[in-house]
C-alpha cells in the first residue's frame, strides 16, 4: 500500500517558483482499493467455485479473470491517486489529475457560485469528504475528492470567502 505523498505534492517540478501543490490523503486510495476488492474477490470466488464444482476443476481457472482485473485495478488506482493534486493561488484554484490524459482545471475565485462539501456513507467511514465547485459554466464545474473533513471545510470556507470578495468587483 502506498503511503507517500503524490507526485509533485509540494511544488510544481520540485522548484520553489511554481504553485504549492497539495496531494490527496492516502485514505482515498485505501477506500478505493477496498471497494475494488469487495467487488472482485466475490466475483473471483463465484467465477471459479461454481464452474469448478459443477463442470470440473479445470473450469476453476475462470477465477483468474477477476483476480487479474483486481491486480490491474490495484495498480491503476495507485497511479490515479498520485495524479490528483490541487493548488490555491492568489486569483484561482488549480486542480490537476489524470495519468494518460492530464487534465488541469483553473477555477477563478470570482466565477465560483457554490462550493459544497459532500460525504457519503463509505467516505464518512474512512473519514473523507469531497469538495464540489460550481461555476456559471457547467463545463468548468470541478471537484476534489477524498479530503479530510476538516480540510474540506477549511477549503470550502476559504473558497467561499475569496469568491465573495472577487465577485464583488464584477
Amino acid at each position: 500500500m502506498e503511503t507517500g505523498s503524490p507526485r509533485g505534492a509540494d511544488t510544481e517540478d520540485g522548484a520553489g517558483d511554481g504553485p504549492a501543490w497539495t496531494g490527496l490523503p492516502p485514505g482515498l486510495l485505501r477506500m478505493r482499493r477496498l471497494l475494488l476488492a469487495v467487488w472482485l474477490v466475490p466475483a473471483a470466488l463465484t467465477a471459479g467455485l461454481a464452474p469448478g464444482l459443477l463442470v470440473g476443476p479445470a473450469w476453476a481457472a475462470f477465477a483468474l479473470l477477476p483476480l487479474a482485473a483486481l491486480a490491474w485495478g490495484w495498480v491503476l488506482l495507485g497511479r490515479n491517486w498520485r495524479s490528483w493534486r490541487y493548488a490555491e493561488r492568489a486569483d484561482d484554484l488549480l486542480i490537476s489529475r489524470g495519468v494518460l490524459w492530464r487534465e488541469e482545471t483553473v477555477v477563478p475565485y470570482g466565477r465560483m457560485q457554490l462550493v459544497e462539501v459532500t460525504s457519503g456513507p463509505v467516505e464518512r467511514h474512512f473519514g473523507l469528504a469531497s469538495v464540489q465547485l460550481h461555476t456559471a459554466a457547467a463545463a468548468t464545474d470541478a471537484a476534489i475528492p477524498g479530503l479530510h473533513p476538516a480540510e474540506a471545510e477549511r477549503l470550502r470556507d476559504r473558497l467561499t470567502e475569496l469568491g465573495e470578495a472577487r465577485s464583488a468587483g464584477l
